[in-house]
C-alpha cells in the first residue's frame, strides 16, 4: 500500500471513531440505512438457504448410500438356498435402484433447478457489499472534509506574515474538496439507494421457482421410494401373519426357555 493510501485509511479510521463517539457530525441517510439493513437480512437468509440446500442434497446421498451398505451386509447373511436369501437379494436390488434415482435427481434436476439458481443469486452479494463499502468510505472522507471546513470557519488560521488571504485560500481549498467529495458521495449513494430495492425484488425470479422445484424434487423422490419399496411387499408375510421362519424361531426360543442351566439346591 502506498503512503497516500495509508494516510487515507488512517484518516477514514479516525473519522469513523470520531463519528461513533459523537465527536464528529455524521451524515445520516435513513433511506439508505433502511435499504442496507433489508439487504443484509436478505443476504444472511439466502446464504443460509444455499448452505442448507447443499446439506439436503448430501443427506439424500448419505441416506441412500447407507441403505445400500445395509442391504449389502444383510445379503451376506444368506446363501442362495436360504429361505430369506431372496428377501435380501430383492431388497439390495431395490435400494440400489433408489440410490441411482437419487443420484440422477440430485446431480441433475435438483442441482439445476435449486442449487445453481440460489448459488448464482448469492454470488451477486460480494459485488454489492463492495459497492456499499466504497460508498461508506467516501462518506467518511466527506464527513472529514466537512469537519475541516467547519474548523477553518470557526477558527481561521493565522498567517505568519499577517496575510489573511492565506487563511481564505485554505478555506476555499477545503470547501472545494468537500464539494467534490459530496458530489461523488451523492452519486454513489443515490445509485445504491435505487439499486438495492431492485436486488431485493429479483429474489422472486430466483427463489420462488427454486422453492417450487425443491418441493417437487422431494415429492418425486418420495414417490419413487414408495413405489420401489412397495414392490417388496409380496416377499414378506402380511402384518400379523407368521412366516415359516418365524414359526421355526419361536419353536427354538420355546425350547431355550425350558432349559435349566443350574441345578436346584
Amino acid at each position: 500500500m502506498s503512503w497516500s493510501g495509508l494516510k487515507k485509511n488512517l484518516s477514514r479510521a479516525t473519522t469513523s471513531v470520531l463519528s461513533k463517539t459523537g465527536s464528529l457530525e455524521r451524515t445520516v441517510d435513513r433511506e439508505f440505512d433502511d435499504e442496507e439493513k433489508r439487504f443484509k437480512t436478505l443476504e444472511v437468509k439466502t446464504e443460509k438457504l444455499h448452505k442448507e440446500a447443499i446439506g439436503y442434497a448430501q443427506a439424500v446421498r448419505n441416506m441412500t448410500g447407507s441403505q445400500l451398505k445395509i442391504a449389502s451386509t444383510i445379503d451376506q447373511f444368506y446363501d442362495d438356498g436360504a429361505p430369506m436369501g431372496i428377501y435380501g437379494t430383492k431388497y439390495k436390488e431395490a435400494v440400489a435402484k433408489l440410490e441411482q434415482q437419487a443420484l440422477e435427481e440430485v446431480d441433475t434436476a435438483y442441482r439445476t433447478t435449486v442449487l445453481e439458481p440460489v448459488g448464482r443469486y448469492s454470488s451477486y452479494f460480494p459485488d454489492i457489499n463492495e459497492s456499499i463499502r466504497r460508498r461508506n468510505k467516501k462518506l467518511l472522507e466527506y464527513d472529514a472534509a466537512r469537519a475541516k471546513v467547519r474548523k477553518l470557519v470557526e477558527r481561521p488560521p493565522s498567517s505568519a506574515y499577517g496575510d489573511p488571504a492565506s487563511g481564505a485560500d485554505k478555506l476555499a481549498r477545503a470547501e472545494h474538496e468537500a464539494n467534490q467529495l459530496r458530489e461523488t458521495y451523492d452519486t454513489m449513494n443515490a445509485q445504491l439507494t435505487s439499486e438495492l430495492p431492485k436486488v431485493m425484488d429479483t429474489r422472486v425470479a430466483y427463489l420462488d421457482p427454486s422453492f417450487e422445484a425443491f418441493v417437487k424434487s422431494q415429492l418425486s423422490f418420495a414417490q419413487d421410494a414408495h413405489q420401489t419399496l412397495e414392490g417388496l411387499r409380496d416377499f414378506f408375510p402380511e402384518e400379523g401373519q407368521m412366516s415359516e421362519m418365524d414359526v421355526a424361531a419361536e419353536g427354538i426360543l420355546a425350547q431355550m426357555r425350558e432349559l435349566t442351566i443350574c441345578g436346584m439346591a
